[in-house]
């Protein structure tokens, strides 16, 4: 359903009801893993799950995955323990010799300010465009992540993202791909900035927009 942020309290609500009940809790940090933050969303909102699912963001987008967690469940897994998980692709040379370069870089100095940087400046600048146009809008964003709504509602939930404007959504993804802008093809996903993206790139996206907006 794109982006929508966890209201307050709601992940440590769900890590208290699990630590209660002995439930394991597990995070699907396939999306935002390594993209919110170095320790993903576990890290940034300050809540610890039992175990937590990674996707190919950490073999620099080959297909790769990944999952680990609390020692006491890992050591299920054999050889230590009964549990036997194997793939295919486990261990995968090329995915994870990229995996690796990967996390080497994003462990870089300043990284995730710059990413921060990026995304602050696009998205605000995106806020102006679509004001100047009359055009309504809410931008959800965290870290390197967005999306952009086509509603005058606030997204907090699956319920409130339906009430986007999926006609005037398509209608505006169009004309950006006409302009060499490739965005997320639905409503109801996320966009990504990454270090690859220079200013140039922010810049020709803003531009587009404008001439975007100005259609729609």
């Amino acid at each position: 359903m794109g982006v929508v942020i966890p209201q307050e309290e709601f992940l440590r609500g769900i890590r208290e009801l699990c630590t209660e009940a002995g439930i394991v809790l597990i995070f699907d940090e396939v999306i935002t893993g390594f993209r919110v933050a170095w320790g993903g969303a576990q890290a940034l909102y300050g809540v610890i799950p039992d175990l937590t699912c990674l996707g190919k963001i950490i073999g620099g987008g080959l297909p790769v995955g990944a999952f680990g967690g609390k020692k006491e469940i890992m050591e299920n897994l054999a050889p230590i323990g009964p549990v036997y998980q194997a793939g295919t692709l486990s261990g995968n040379p090329l995915a994870v010799t990229a995996g690796l370069k990967t996390l080497k870089l994003l462990s870089q100095p300043e990284v995730y300010q710059n990413l921060e940087e990026k995304s602050h400046y696009l998205t605000e600048e995106v806020k102006k465009i679509a004001h100047r146009a009359g055009v309504k809008i809410q931008i959800n964003r965290v870290g390197s992540m967005f999306t952009i709504f086509f509603t005058q509602s606030e997204v907090v939930d699956y319920e409130t993202a339906l009430k986007s404007n999926t006609s005037l959504f398509q209608r505006y993804f169009h004309s950006l791909l006409s302009q060499g802008v490739y965005i997320p093809p639905s409503q109801f996903e996320a966009n990504f900035i990454s270090l690859a993206h220079s200013e140039k790139d922010l810049e020709q996206t803003l531009v587009a927009m404008v001439k975007t907006f100005k259609e729609l």
